[in-house]
Formats: structure tokens, sequence, C-alpha cells
């Protein structure tokens, strides 16, 4: 069993989802000091830019982050995204758990618009997202131009 029900993925998964705090985003990692488990290892402020310079290439990880954009003129848009980052020299039998590990974490961290899984930081540019994120959102009154 992994650590993924500790207090501090709940404290943090709740910060990233707050309105109120600064924090935007965790990511969640396999930690051998504690058994092999998926523990929180880092929350930051600088959105998925700074989420994306964290991740290892070594390694599989799960990163939750908050994602704000423009609507229109008068409004903005708060979406979450889930990533799921396989390195790409991360050992083979790591990967080959990810299919049932990420069902668990997606369980934990459950709100979310979009889910990415990728070994290539830059499919996690803010910008894409943004854009992805404009197809699953909804009606989106100003056509894209926000």
């Amino acid at each position: 069993m992994s650590g993924l029900n500790a207090a501090e993925v709940s404290a943090a998964y709740d910060a990233v989802r707050d309105d109120k705090d600064d924090t935007n985003w965790l990511l969640i990692s396999y930690a051998a000091a504690v058994g092999d488990k998926l523990v929180l290892t880092e929350t930051g402020t600088g959105g998925i830019a700074e989420l994306a310079s964290r991740l290892d290439d070594g390694q599989v990880q799960y990163g939750y982050v908050r994602v704000e954009y423009a609507n229109d003129k008068e409004s903005t848009r708060v979406k979450f995204v889930l990533a799921v980052w396989i390195g790409e020299n991360t050992k083979v039998m790591r990967k080959a758990r990810v299919s049932t590990q990420s069902g668990e974490v997606k369980r934990v961290l459950a709100h979310h618009s979009i889910a990415v899984t990728t070994g290539d930081k830059s499919e996690l540019d803010e910008q894409d997202i943004v854009a992805r994120l404009r197809k699953v959102g909804g009606a989106d009154y100003n056509g894209g131009r926000g």
C-alpha cells in the first residue's frame, strides 16, 4: 500500500484547491526512505512550469496543479490538472505499475478536469494545457481568445 492516505497528501490537496491559499501544485513521488511508497514530496506556488521543473527523469511521479486562465474580459476560470509523469529513465517494473497505481492516485486526487500522462516536459506547457482545458471546460463565450 502507498502513503497516499497520509494527512500530508490530503492537506496539500486541500491547499491546492483552496482559493485563498497560494499553493497551486503538489508532487507525489516514490520514496525509498519509507519503503518505496508514494508520498508527498513537494508543494509550490509557481504553477505548472515550476511543477514541471521538479519532475525527475528516473521516476514515476504524480503532480496536481491548479490552472487559472481568463475566460473573457470579466472572468477567469480555475481548473485542475493531474500530471502522470513517467520519466524516460524509469525502471521497467516501476513503469509497469503505473496503470494500477495511477488509478489509486486518481481516487485520492479526484477532482481534475484533465489527466496528462507523459514523459515529455514539453507536453506540460501552460499554453497547451490551457488550450486542452478550454476544450473540456464547457461554454467559451469569447471564442477561445481569452
